[in-house]
């Protein structure tokens, strides 16, 4: 892997390798120092990044966040692998959907926030510590949420975390006259939907999943509204590298499930051909997953609104189904040694559909925006096609596996021969 290319960009920034101030330094450029009443004790006026910056990496302070969200994104990953291995699969997947949605909305809302206005100062640390902190609430709360459907610590959680990004709305409509607008829509919001999030915990259980979706789609709306006169200063390339180091540590996440599992059922003396077909195959499932997500650069179509926050929506799909991923791969284990309450079709789903849902969304996210060739716009979805056939194999997970390492080679294959033409062209 070339340390050049988007992928291994992504990977060193990640280990540390990185250019610019060392860690230990401020990462944010020269501020003018002037002091003002609306400027925090220990903190920085809080102005707009510029968008054309150069070298604009991820910092500490974002690994981390990232790395702390991880523990509420593995403990429901870990709360539907245990509904899809007893075989309760639709209360699984709904109580999945609903506590990633939590996860994933309240990330997406930091690193866009962060990309804006990050001041890396004493307050705006805090504040990222904070929600940090109703991250790990939040992922306390999943494991009720997924048993006895209830979601009050779940809620309490994100509260938490949307109250300080509040906080940081407000820090900034005082500090940036030009959106001051936009800044005082967000908190205003964001605060409004908050607290009907709090008032669905007291509606009769009937009626509480028609008022999450209600919730849901006015919580994503928000900043679309308040975006509407004023685009706030968020960097293509940096929105690109965060996305793109999330999903690294939610594929992570996954291989670090499937393992466990499979080292589970090794030390008890129940490895069989099955399972070392799904170890085989889940490790080809998430290289391949890796490769064809930094295959094509993302920030090249990051240039509005509308198909940033596409994109950005977009990845509700690409994590959560990355995350799904390892659940799956953890219930083949179980199927694999006999644990799993569930028909063939049903071992092999477990593992298919995560992995179709993960092609066709990177795709139409990361790879037709490009305007690839003809041969490109089918060989995906084909791949796809062919991965939900896998279904109905007697070795699913390998099956699957085998059909996404030769989807890599074949695509690699096609972008040389396209290369090559383009370069004698």
């Amino acid at each position: 892997m070339s340390a050049r290319s988007p992928s291994g960009r992504a990977l060193f920034r990640l280990l540390a390798v990185r250019r610019g101030p060392p860690w230990g330094e401020e990462t944010r450029p020269p501020m003018s120092q002037e002091t003002s009443v609306i400027t925090p004790p220990g903190g920085r006026r809080m102005t707009p990044r510029d968008v054309t910056e150069s070298l604009r990496a991820a910092t500490p302070l974002e690994l981390l966040f990232d790395l702390c969200f991880v523990v509420a994104v593995a403990q429901s990953a870990a709360g539907l692998h245990h509904a899809l291995a007893s075989g309760h699969v639709g209360d699984g997947l709904l109580s999945y959907a609903m506590t990633f949605f939590a996860i994933w909305w309240a990330w997406m809302n930091f690193s866009w926030f962060a990309s804006a206005y990050d001041t890396d100062d004493v307050p705006y640390r805090i504040a990222a510590l904070v929600q940090i902190t109703g991250a790990l609430i939040l992922a306390a709360g999943i494991p009720r949420a997924f048993e006895h459907r209830d979601f009050t610590i779940a809620v309490l959680g994100y509260v938490v975390m949307r109250t300080a990004l509040v906080a940081n709305w407000l820090r900034a409509a005082a500090a940036d006259p030009e959106g001051r607008g936009t800044a005082l829509r967000y908190a205003a919001g964001i605060t409004a939907v908050e607290a009907a999030w709090v008032v669905m915990l007291t509606l009769p259980s009937g009626i509480r999943l028609w008022a999450w979706l209600l919730l849901a789609c006015a919580d994503v709306s928000v900043p679309v509204w308040a975006e509407r006169r004023h685009r706030t200063a968020w960097h293509p390339h940096h929105i690109a590298e965060r996305h793109g180091l999330f999903t690294l540590i939610v594929l992570g996440e996954s291989i670090l499930a499937a393992t466990l599992a499979v080292q589970g059922a090794v030390d008890t003396e129940q490895a069989t051909a099955d399972l070392y077909g799904v170890a085989g195959g889940g490790l080809l499932i998430v290289f391949s997953m890796w490769w064809l997500y930094f295959a094509k650069p993302a920030h090249r179509f990051l240039t509005s609104n509308r198909a940033a926050f596409l994109w950005g929506y977009g990845h509700y799909l690409v994590l959560g189904s990355a995350a799904a991923v390892g659940a799956g791969l953890s219930a083949a284990v179980d199927g694999a040694t006999g644990h799993f309450h569930g028909g063939a079709v049903a071992r092999g789903a477990v593992v298919t559909v995560p992995v179709a849902v993960f092609l066709l969304t990177v795709w139409w996210l990361q790879h037709r925006p490009h305007q690839v060739s003809r041969s490109h716009k089918v060989l995906v979805p084909g791949a796809a096609a062919l991965v939900l056939a896998a279904t109905f194999v007697p070795m699913p997970a390998l099956a699957t596996g085998a059909v996404l390492a030769a989807l890599v080679a074949v695509a690699v294959l096609i972008a040389r021969r396209e290369g090559a033409a383009a370069g004698h062209g």
